[in-house]
């Protein structure tokens, strides 16, 4: 790992520098004033306000929006190995001694980008192999050295890295996915959660392998499945159907557009013994347009579509995506139907969300109730100062005619 000292000092235009000030991590292009010095990606960097005081120490990329990352408001904490090491020791602690997942066999988040001050940076565990994603360039350009401490904290039987095309584009980091210490992870690798195994792809899987943000989400729409039709959009290997099948539903519907997805959505029922779900590869748009088309009804829907607004200019129509399906959702419920409807669009906010949904309501002609307000489990933990890590909105409401 290159340690540069902080030589280069980046200077923040004239009133820019506020939520740097209160620890906002992504210093941005156009907040810059000038740099002194010429930083390759990746150096740390010195950032200060007009008038030359210190603010924090960051590291630079010239090919991201995000110009600079922040990681230390300390004047005396540079970024360093031993600086890495105590806020990887800091989020493994929190997930131990507070939230108490020790489990082995159990999936958790143990690190969670800028949730735990690493912004970046995400690691997940699966029954004792870790899964890493860099979204930092100069975060990557360390890895050997975050790999290190990985497996002089945990032992894990391997790290594998997983990696999203957009996020190599925007942050100009080239590599691919692959082992990088260990063994590989074996496939499939089964995972028990909610006491429910899950059948994993650790290579192939979405994002890390399975959504571990909607842990607690999953169980809730449990609670409230019992006697009910129900119906998964977007059901990927069949966590919320699973567990609406674990709560006694009457029925479930489960649909994806993954014939791969749905194949072990198939065996995670067959191998839990649920024999009331089945299963339809479809588009979400066109198969609930249909589903209305044809008459069907149902007393639950669970609506959990992949981020849509990935971009500033995708924002207008993700936000159209969003009242186009929450207003047929409505349609097909029955009264008093109980929608479960999620967005994982950091983009998106809270109060962007509501707003769908009051649109969505009033062009469905129905009277939607909100019963309960929910995000990311707490191994997801929500940093105060950066309002973007709060990315999963999941809104339970009862649809009355």
């Amino acid at each position: 790992m290159t340690i540069n000292n902080a030589s280069y000092i980046v200077y923040l235009k004239k009133d820019r520098a506020y939520p740097f000030l209160h620890h906002h991590p992504w210093l941005f292009a156009g907040a810059i004033h000038r740099i002194e010095g010429t930083p390759n990606d990746g150096d740390e960097v010195t950032v200060r306000d007009t008038e030359g005081n210190f603010i924090a120490y960051g590291l630079f990329n010239s090919q991201s929006q995000i110009r600079v990352r922040l990681y230390s408001w300390n004047p005396s904490a540079h970024l360093d190995e031993d600086f890495w090491k105590h806020l990887i020791q800091e989020a493994i602690s929190l997930r131990k001694d507070i939230l108490y997942h020790d489990k082995p066999q159990d999936a958790i988040r143990l690190i969670s980008s800028e949730g735990d001050n690493l912004s970046g940076l995400t690691v997940d565990s699966y029954g004792g192999y870790l899964v890493v994603q860099f979204t930092s360039l100069a975060l990557f350009q360390r890895k050997d050295a975050f790999i290190s401490i990985l497996t002089d904290i945990l032992h894990p039987k391997g790290i594998y890295l997983r990696t999203e095309k957009d996020i190599r584009e925007e942050e100009g980091l080239i590599a691919a996915d692959g082992l990088l210490s260990g063994v590989e992870p074996q496939y499939p690798l089964l995972i028990s959660e909610n006491a429910i195994d899950f059948e994993v792809s650790l290579q192939t899987g979405q994002k890390t392998g399975f959504y571990l943000d909607q842990r607690e989400n999953r169980f809730l729409a449990r609670l409230y499945a019992k006697g009910r039709k129900c119906l998964d959009m977007c059901c990927y290997t069949g966590g919320f159907a699973l567990n609406m099948a674990s709560g006694g539903a009457s029925s479930i519907l489960a649909v994806d557009v993954s014939s791969s997805a749905l194949d072990i959505a198939q065996r995670n029922a067959e191998r839990n013994g649920f024999r009331n779900i089945s299963f339809l590869k479809g588009d979400a748009f066109k198969t609930l347009q249909h589903l209305l088309e044809s008459g069907e009804k149902f007393d639950m829907i669970v609506l959990d579509p992949p981020k849509f607004s990935r971009s500033k200019a995708a924002h207008k129509q993700a936000l159209n995506g969003y009242r186009n399906l929450n207003e047929t959702a409505m349609r097909l419920l029955n009264d008093k139907g109980i929608l479960f409807t999620c967005s994982c669009s950091g983009r998106v906010s809270r109060e962007e969300f509501y707003q769908v949904l009051q649109e969505s309501a009033k062009q469905a002609n129905v009277s939607f109730q909100l019963l309960e307000q929910r995000g990311a489990a707490p191994d997801h933990p929500i940093s105060i100062y950066c309002p973007e890590s709060q990315y999963l909105k999941c809104l339970v409401g009862v649809c009355k005619k």
